[in-house]
């Protein structure tokens, strides 16, 4: 018997970070693994009045719904094979979109019945991302040993493996205001490409080195520019310019800022701010960043993105895993394999790093604060496991 629909009381604690004064509400308090929604991406339903979160309770991972600021938790989905960081909420709120092994999903919030919305047969899919007019999905797909990018009409008529390469593909995202064009990153270096929806023109923007260390890139708020954490020294702004960008040989110049780095023609980078910067999650506006640290924990930041200048929001107290954050520069193979080694599963048995069963080189991810900001900015999410177990929490933005 399917336990979609089960109920838990409220398990809501309100208080205030002891050190900013800034109020926190507890969401779960659950010995199990709880987390938000993928960061680049918000928990919260549009009303704000509810939040989406995946959690272990069951046994396995399954999303739930909660009230919030103090509401019971309903369980939304019970299967298998359940990627708990790929859920998006559609822009209404009436859908919560997920990967399940290699298909895509559509659940209603309002009966909690699924569309399949495309299967791919063999392989494993990331986290979902919709184009702004929500008429497409994409996801980073890992299947028969190699890693691509699929694509498929939100309306079920059909979808495709647009891309395939060697290199890991995580975290696709379609241009906020083309839906022709998908954002990825490929690990290890170089890390940020544009490719068409229809897998034409895969284009590198910037050729770096692995001691280069881009990671967590998004785009920034409605507008067509790309913002990137260079880790562990700052938050850069990758100016792209009108129009389309088409790589060929011609167009690269040497736009050098470490050695061997070069940029596409067209694009400048700027620096947003210096710090230790980890995560980051524009707000829809493109005028704030907020993001957590580490190598050290300076809690989560709120950055003005005009000025650079910064103000601490709270601490998350997380444990903040991952071996490769203190070396600064991408895992290879051989980091992988010491993982292994010592415990964590096989890369080859994941779609990414994201999804080993015991991932010590990036993650574990639930032990990372993840910062999300709410649909009106008001509030934002983060993961702790300070009280032993990850649970999800809730911020207030305001000072």
């Amino acid at each position: 018997m399917s336990d979609k629909g089960r109920r838990w009381p409220s398990e809501a604690i309100a208080g205030k970070d002891e050190r900013t004064g800034a109020a926190v509400w507890q969401i779960t308090n659950h010995p199990s693994i709880n987390h938000g929604l993928y960061f680049l991406t918000s928990s919260f339903l549009p009303d704000e009045k509810s939040l989406v979160l995946a959690s272990y309770r069951s046994g396995a991972v399954n999303y739930y719904r909660v009230g919030f600021p103090g509401g019971e938790i309903v369980q939304l989905t019970d299967s298998d094979g359940i990627c708990g960081f790929s859920g998006v909420i559609s822009r209404d709120g009436s859908s919560l979109w997920f990967t399940r092994r290699a298909s895509i999903v559509r659940l209603s919030l309002a009966d909690l019945s699924e569309q399949e919305v495309v299967d791919f047969g063999a392989g494993t899919l990331g986290e979902v991302n919709l184009s702004d007019d929500e008429r497409w999905v994409v996801s980073a797909i890992r299947f028969e040993g190699q890693h691509g990018i699929a694509v498929a009409a939100a309306d079920g008529s059909g979808g495709s493996i647009i891309h395939r390469q060697a290199r890991v593909v995580i975290h696709p995202q379609f241009h906020p205001a083309d839906s022709t064009v998908i954002e990825y990153a490929a690990d290890p270096a170089p890390r940020i490409h544009l490719i068409d929806r229809d897998g034409s023109d895969n284009r590198c923007l910037y050729e770096h080195g692995n001691d280069e260390f881009v990671v967590h890139e998004t785009w920034l708020g409605g507008g067509g520019d790309l913002v990137f954490v260079h880790w562990p020294r700052a938050i850069r702004r990758m100016h792209l310019p009108p129009g389309r960008i088409s790589v060929h040989p011609e167009t690269l110049k040497s736009h050098r800022r470490d050695a061997g780095a070069t940029l596409v023609s067209g694009c400048t980078v700027s620096t947003i701010a210096e710090f230790n910067a980890w995560h980051i999650c524009p707000s829809r506006d493109g005028k704030i960043i907020l993001c957590d640290t580490n190598c050290p924990d300076a809690g989560m930041q709120i950055v003005d993105v005009a000025t650079g200048k910064r103000r601490t929001l709270c601490y998350p107290g997380s444990s903040n895993g991952g071996s490769q954050w203190a070396k600064g520069r991408y895992a290879l193979k051989a980091d992988f394999e010491e993982a292994a080694r010592s415990g964590a599963s096989s890369l080859r048995d994941a779609m990414s790093w994201m999804e080993m069963k015991a991932d010590t080189v990036y993650g574990p991810q639930w032990t990372h604060p993840h910062p999300a900001l709410s649909p009106s900015g008001r509030y934002a999410t983060f993961t702790s496991d300070r009280t032993g177990h990850p649970q999800l929490y809730v911020v207030a933005m305001t000072e």
